[in-house]
């Protein structure tokens, strides 16, 4: 997924810088308010990141030839909402292209764009109709895991068949070709990333059922004056 350095040029570079500063830096807002507000979540602030670096750091070759590899953008866009995986997701491809030469800093707003900012927002809806349709809290992070994974990697598509459109189809056509290169790889990655999300949580319920309950993650709402066990509150 991540657009190298070079690929795009200058003008589109700039562009997508554009579009991704107002919600990197309304992100970075939301996460010094989370840090001032609620102290007691900077341990899952540092669980999202990390998370998120490790996940979308790991490279697996396409069948196409190309590159695929997971996001983990998911885990923060359930625990604090899409607005702070903009401003941690940009942070963590920041490092990836300065460590890993995974990306690159021309191509930054680009990347933020597609991973930290388009897949959490869509992400996140399918696990806001998931949670107001009833359904319950293992099937809604499976959803945002998932579609939080997979629409990043249609949104990269669209962004090289902006830059790419093909001679005869133009960008639809080429979106559909790049789309193709990534789709056979990332779609078990994608469930697998779901499974994942679910097992992580899980873990979480266990670790810091309090402040899931007070962020709203597990059902039965803030947490009660009776200390029940998580599992008894949760259903993840």
């Amino acid at each position: 997924m991540h657009i190298a350095e070079g690929v795009l040029s200058p003008t589109e570079c700039a562009v997508w810088y554009a579009a991704a500063a107002p919600f990197v830096i309304h992100g970075a807002r939301e996460v010094i308010r989370q840090v001032r507000d609620h102290p007691e979540n900077k341990l899952l602030l540092a669980t999202a990141g990390a998370f998120t670096f490790v996940l979308s750091a790991i490279k697996l070759p396409s069948v196409s030839g190309s590159s695929s590899h997971p996001t983990g953008t998911g885990v923060g866009t359930v625990l604090f909402r899409p607005p702070v995986m903009a401003f941690l997701g940009m942070i963590v491809l920041i490092f990836q292209a300065l460590l890993l030469a995974h990306g690159g800093i021309s191509t930054l707003g680009a990347n933020t764009f597609s991973m930290a900012i388009a897949g959490p927002w869509v992400g996140y809806g399918f696990y806001r109709l998931t949670k107001r349709l009833g359904g319950p809290d293992a099937l809604a992070i499976f959803l945002c895991m998932v579609f939080a994974d997979f629409s990043t990697y249609c949104v990269t598509s669209f962004q090289l068949a902006i830059a790419f459109p093909d001679p005869n189809t133009g960008i639809m056509g080429a979106a559909g070709k790049f789309l193709g290169i990534f789709a056979i790889t990332q779609v078990p990655l994608a469930l697998a990333e779901g499974v994942l999300g679910i097992l992580l949580f899980r873990f979480l319920a266990k670790a810091a059922g309090p402040q899931l309950r007070a962020l709203g993650v597990l059902s039965g709402g803030p947490e009660p004056a009776t200390d029940l066990p998580v599992k008894e509150s949760a259903d993840v």
